[in-house]
């Protein structure tokens, strides 16, 4: 972590809730402003856009392409933009995604008033626009933890939740209104002029950047180890495993909302009104979450807001009135925002500092994937039967999947101390390879009669290994030798095994500790690596 990295002091201020408390620190403050404005041009960025294409064509695909063309980027450079985060100065690195919005932004200004605007030409610039998101959304959740104390994570997570669903609400309304008085070029316009005035206000943040003495990390490697981290581990296994479960059928109900509106005999107003609804609950809802977090744990608020959210799901089908209607989607808001923290402070927690950006971009793309997923199950659902049956059975699968999921893919719970640890050998090469891969061997002597428990743990040395980046890992019993055993793990050169050292934190060392204390051998066990010369 960076040396500036602690938070910085809290502005003093009198008594506030506990839920604003992150509000208080300076940098947080700017870059939550950020990142809220950031959001509010992505939201009118795609109402122009959707309406700019009804101008150019009334073919439903094309205009049904602008979402997918917005959305795209993010499946397709979710993790390589992660990548680059964990492994250049976030701070330049979230300044780039400001200006490459305002670019993109400019150039759509310029395809209007030059009259060369096209429905292609719309989509690819859509799409460029979507790859700022991509590239955005991962540094932006890399940085937060280093913004505020671990205590006021949770917290700053969900005040990230109320910057995404308060530019919901108004950035829909402020690109209507100028599409509506000025013009949808305009929209554009404000959206350079915001991005760019983004851009400065993170120029403002005082980051000192470390540089890795080993250098960048080669990004094909960069993305192998952070899909490889993902893998081993359990926690962050789990709480994809519940994101996409409850985006999947969550998504119902903002997918037919449009649908429902008319159902309910209303029109656009009517759709934002339901809208407006449901962002309005998960910002109220913020205030209360950390009474709720002191009275249930993760998981059970991660059950209650998905029962709840099905509940309510289930109350806007049958519902056949817009103020009952509007009141399910303000409880719908809050099931949401409660299930969503949960879940993003759960992987928050279990991702080290070395690999969050990547972590967090393939927690980005479980969600957006489940959601494009469910949207595209229940639209089918409802042109096959009815809008109705479709929320219906979204609602009731929601309510059954959510708790099976809890009890099959179980959470460990135990929270890891993921601060940097030491190592217990320091490599030290007289030659340095600059090629060929390292084999590193730890030889154990233990008492037999332990074997069964030391494999157990080693089943855990495994899983840390591999998680740190190692490329294989084996252990190996003496046939000669009773008691003898052999930790054997593969890196891919000299400097991926360096890194792979970089990246021990303390629930590492407290592992080692634990495999050591099966050694028997008058000396620690013996380390060794060597070149591989031949395959």
């Amino acid at each position: 972590m960076p040396a500036s990295a602690s938070p910085d002091s809290p502005t003093p201020a009198p008594s506030v809730p506990a839920s604003l408390a992150p509000l208080l620190h300076p940098t947080f403050r700017m870059l939550w402003s950020a990142w809220f404005a950031a959001n509010l041009c992505m939201w009118m960025n795609d109402v122009a856009a959707a309406w700019m294409m009804t101008s150019l064509t009334r073919d439903p695909i094309w205009i049904a392409l602008v979402q997918t063309a917005s959305t795209l980027p993010v499946f397709l450079l979710g993790l390589p933009s992660g990548a680059l985060a964990d492994n250049v100065d976030r701070r330049r690195y979230f300044i780039l995604t400001q200006f490459w919005v305002a670019a993109v932004a400019v150039a759509t200004c310029l395809a209007v008033l030059s009259g060369g605007m096209t429905a292609p030409l719309l989509l690819l610039l859509t799409f460029t626009n979507g790859i700022g998101l991509a590239m955005r959304w991962p540094v932006f959740a890399a940085i937060v933890p280093e913004l505020v104390t671990r205590a006021q994570l949770p917290a700053a997570l969900a005040l990230n939740g109320v910057a995404m669903n308060a530019s919901r609400i108004a950035g829909p309304l402020i690109a209507g209104a100028i599409i509506a008085s000025l013009g949808t070029v305009y929209v554009f316009v404000l959206n350079a002029l915001l991005s760019v005035a983004t851009g400065f206000v993170i120029m403002r943040w005082r980051r000192e950047h470390v540089p890795n003495p080993l250098g960048r990390e080669p990004l094909r490697s960069a993305i192998r180890v952070g899909v490889q981290f993902v893998l081993q581990s359990a926690r962050v296994k789990a709480v994809l495993a519940r994101i996409a479960v409850f985006f999947f059928h969550s998504t119902a109900v903002l997918a037919l909302l449009p649908l429902v509106a008319r159902n309910l005999n209303g029109d656009a107003a009517t759709f934002t009104l339901l809208l407006a609804s449901m962002g309005s609950g998960a910002i109220v809802a913020v205030l209360f979450l950390p009474r709720l977090r002191q009275a249930m744990t993760r998981d059970t608020l991660v059950r209650n807001g998905a029962l709840l959210h099905a509940a309510m799901t289930l109350t806007v089908a049958l519902s056949g009135h817009l103020v009952l209607s509007m009141a399910a989607m303000l409880l719908s808001g809050v099931a949401w925002i409660t299930t969503a923290n949960s879940l993003s402070v759960s992987i928050q927690l279990a991702l080290p500092d070395w690999v969050r950006a990547r972590g967090m971009a393939i927690y980005q793309m479980a969600l957006m994937g489940a959601s494009a997923l469910g949207a595209a199950a229940w639209g089918q659902w409802a042109s096959i039967d009815s809008v109705q049956n479709s929320l219906i059975i979204a609602a009731m699968s929601g309510a059954i999947a959510m708790p099976v999921v809890l009890r099959l893919v179980r959470d460990p719970g135990q929270v890891e101390n993921l601060a940097p640890g030491v190592p217990f050998s320091v490599p030290v090469a007289e030659r340095t390879p600059e090629q060929g891969r390292i084999v590193i061997a730890i030889t154990y002597r233990i008492d037999p009669a332990r074997a069964d428990a030391f494999l157990a743990v080693m089943q855990e040395s495994r899983r840390s290994r591999l998680a740190q980046g190692a490329l294989r890992w084996e252990l190996l019993q003496d046939l000669n030798t009773p008691g003898e055993y052999v930790e054997q793990i593969v890196d891919v050169s000299w400097t991926e095994h360096l890194r792979r050292v970089q990246r021990i934190t303390q629930a590492d060392v407290a592992l080692r500790e634990r495999k050591f204390a099966f050694h028997i051998g008058e000396e620690p066990p013996r380390l060794t690596r060597r070149l591989v010369l031949a395959p």
